[in-house]
């Protein structure tokens, strides 16, 4: 009997000027052709997009509070780790996976093939 394994191509991509140092930050850096919001809260780093979906407004401008990114424009809320709007919302942050490897930050970015088949 064959078995098929399917291969998810993600590309991890070494983000440059920043280093964890378990400080809490926001900065806006570019991966993959993407512009990405990079946050340092209670000693994770994650990554959403820096574009907010409601507004259009940089999300690195905000605040993060409780675990949630606060848009600078309206104050719309954005998960972390999810990037599930707040209450009421009906929308989302696209997330992207984060590794450390030292002292240094990689940011996963799937393919657009991948993206576009749903895995």
């Amino acid at each position: 009997m064959l078995l098929f394994k399917t291969v998810y191509y993600m590309k991890w991509y070494k983000i440059t000027g920043v280093q964890n140092t378990n400080e809490p930050f926001i900065t806006k850096v570019r991966a993959g052709g993407k512009s990405i919001c990079l946050i340092g809260f209670e000693g994770h780093i994650y990554a959403l997009s820096a574009i907010c979906p409601h507004a259009g407004a940089d999300l690195s401008e905000g605040l993060c509070v409780k675990g949630k990114i606060v848009c600078p424009y309206h104050r719309y809320t954005y998960n972390l780790e999810t990037g599930k709007g707040g209450e009421g919302q009906n929308d989302f942050a696209a997330t992207y996976p984060v590794e450390i490897r030292g002292h240094e930050i990689y940011v996963g970015i799937k393919s657009f093939w991948d993206r576009l088949m749903g895995r």
